[in-house]
């Protein structure tokens, strides 16, 4: 291997074949820490039964909203066995992608749009999987057995797995907490057949602080360690494909894709560290975009900008919905042209947006001509009840 590391004929030797479950252990976190992870640890494969029933609840509430990817065969997620019969020890892997600035410092620059820290480098699934592949091909030299690996693309409950593999804990916010890392670790797994020694599972640490209750804009916690998705400016801006319901548009501020609040807030980050890893780092040009440059993108100019980036993933029309939004919480009526200029867009879904910033950024006499202008054209029934909405309670009054 490169750098100097044994290479698969060296392990193949007696050391390591030979050698006992602990060795081997220690030998696996040697090559997970050489390969560029920052922390490993080992579970059982039946170890999650209680997570299991708290994700059949969360499903059965409808929490999980248009996520039907979530519902489809919740066997396989609630134990590790429902996905692959034969595992026996899941070994669970992290990636520091600690920030180098304070997430929520962006919220107070409203003409500039807020990104996900995980979504200003490049895309964390390539990269996890090159190394999860790696360190697979290294296990079954060192001690042959079967694998899968897994990132975030497969009926995996990484959360709760790296919990019983000590790597954090599952917050009051449901998302990981590492005394170590704090809120900011990519996850990736690997499933095999290897009965390994495994570690005993973390515990809570979060006692009677709800910092990452209190600071949700929507209000997605309806009790601590329960999300309702459907309230969630992530889910929002991510994962729904339709216009974002009128009552969370002023809570999302100019967040554009993501959002950190819950995770940025926690206690624990006063121990984290900035990541190491270069391709996870921010890029300049997505640390603060200006909105009305992100207004301006057309599919191509899209593709380019987000080449390699996980925002990609929601094309460009959701993109701009986003960013619209943004806008029309600015309250800069000089981004009003940016918005004004789509309301011809070919998008139904970037043209409602845009009629909704115009609500929330111009006079009620310039939105009522524009309304003039545009309505007779329209086609589509839900702009249509953007313009009627904006009409009837939301445009600015004259001066």
């Amino acid at each position: 291997m490169a750098g100097g590391r044994a290479g698969i004929a060296d392990l193949r030797g007696p050391g390591l074949l030979n050698s006992d479950p602990a060795e081997l252990k220690a030998a696996l976190a040697n090559e997970a820490r050489a390969l560029g992870f920052d922390c490993i640890g080992i579970t059982a494969s039946g170890t999650i039964e209680n997570a299991g029933k708290h994700f059949l609840e969360f499903i059965a509430s409808g929490g999980h909203g248009d996520m039907d990817w979530l519902a489809a065969h919740p066997e396989r997620r609630v134990d590790p066995r429902g996905l692959w019969q034969d595992v026996r020890s899941v070994i669970m892997l992290g990636v520091n992608y600690g920030p180098d600035q304070d997430p929520l410092a962006i919220l107070q620059q409203r003409t500039r749009a807020a990104i996900s820290v995980y979504a200003q480098g490049d895309d964390y699934h390539d990269l996890i999987k090159k190394r999860l592949k790696a360190l697979a091909r290294w296990l079954v030299a060192a001690a042959p057995s079967d694998v899968k690996v897994f990132v975030d693309t497969a009926a995996v409950m990484e959360k709760p797995l790296a919990q019983a593999a000590h790597l954090g804990w599952q917050g009051k916010h449901t998302n990981l907490v590492s005394r170590e890392f704090g809120s900011w670790l990519f996850l990736g797994a690997i499933y095999t057949t290897l009965e390994l020694p495994r570690d005993d599972a973390e515990i809570d640490h979060c006692g009677s602080c709800q910092a990452c209750l209190d600071i949700c804009p929507t209000s997605a916690f309806p009790a601590p360690y329960k999300l309702d998705a459907r309230r969630c400016i992530s889910y929002l801006t991510i994962e729904n494909k339709g216009p974002i319901p009128h009552e969370f548009r002023k809570s999302i501020g100019n967040r554009i894709y993501g959002c950190d609040d819950c995770l940025a807030v926690c206690p624990w980050n006063k121990f984290a560290q900035e990541g190491r890893e270069a391709k996870l780092a921010a890029r300049a040009e997505l640390q603060a975009p200006s909105l009305s440059e992100l207004a301006r993108l057309d599919d191509a100019a899209f593709r380019a900008l987000f080449s390699k980036s996980p925002v990609k993933r929601i094309g460009r029309d959701r993109f701009v919905r986003n960013v619209l939004i943004a806008i029309g919480n600015a309250d800069d009526a000089s981004l009003a042209p940016e918005a004004e200029r789509l309301l011809g867009d070919e998008s139904p879904l970037v043209r409602g947006a845009a009629v909704w910033a115009l609500s929330q950024l111009v006079e009620r006499e310039r939105f009522d001509s524009l309304a003039a202008k545009s309505v007779g054209a329209e086609t589509d029934e839900a702009v249509l009840a953007e313009w009627r909405v904006g009409s009837g309670t939301t445009a600015r009054p004259s001066s």
